[in-house]
């Protein structure tokens, strides 16, 4: 297994940098669809239901399986020998970032079911709040892999 992952290293790096994309652009356009629907639709009508159908096919159809990959496509790239020196604080960081972008994912979808049932007790204001978690993780992650200190 060890030798097939190091063939396909370059392969799998690539797949993963694509996953890594389409989840981040996912995260960053969420929630900014929840500030307008939020801000501008409310929770009831035709618009509303076209926000919530946006809403639910970006967070089905890209956001989860984009995450999927990345996990998939990431693992294989730990598992990858000579990748990861264990006794550097980088892979930890960009673990614990991972992670804590994973839990942001996660409260998105909850708050897109929430849209989907016609319930919302956030404002427009605190989706943009929000809307910085995925930045600032993004560059803890970056730099923790680009810096490897």
């Amino acid at each position: 297994m060890t030798d097939f992952l190091s063939i396909a290293y370059p392969w799998i790096k690539a797949v993963h940098i694509m996953a890594v994309i389409s989840w981040m652009a996912a995260l960053f356009y969420l929630p900014r669809l929840m500030v307008h629907h939020t801000e501008k639709v409310g929770l009831s009508g035709e618009t509303h239901d076209l926000f919530a159908m946006m809403e639910y096919k970006l967070a089905k159809v890209i956001m989860s399986p984009a995450m999927m990959a990345t996990w998939v496509f990431g693992l294989l790239l730990v598992l990858t020998p000579g990748i990861v020196d264990w006794g550097a604080v980088w892979p930890y960081l960009k673990g614990a970032g991972v992670i804590a972008m994973t839990v942001f994912h996660v409260w998105l979808m909850r708050r897109m079911r929430g849209f989907q049932r016609a319930e919302n007790t956030l404002t427009g204001r605190q989706y943009r709040l929000m809307n910085e978690v995925p930045t600032v993780l993004m560059i803890l992650i970056v730099v923790s892999v680009s810096v490897k200190f």
